[in-house]
């Protein structure tokens, strides 16, 4: 699933609700950076954690 995320997209961490909808900055070999609205700019290892889509 992590492999269809693409730049712009919005996401939600599986485990930290909290942090609010993220929006997908880049996918590079299973790195997965997301800047959350409120928990700012993470890296999440794609291989660990399958981050949730989110459609607005």
């Amino acid at each position: 699933m992590n492999a269809m995320l693409e730049p712009g997209m919005l996401v939600q961490h599986p485990d930290k609700p909290e942090w609010g909808v993220g929006q997908v900055q880049s996918n590079i070999g299973g790195r997965i950076t997301v800047n959350f609205r409120d928990e700012g700019k993470v890296v999440i290892d794609g291989s660990r954690i399958v981050l949730l889509p989110v459609y607005e």
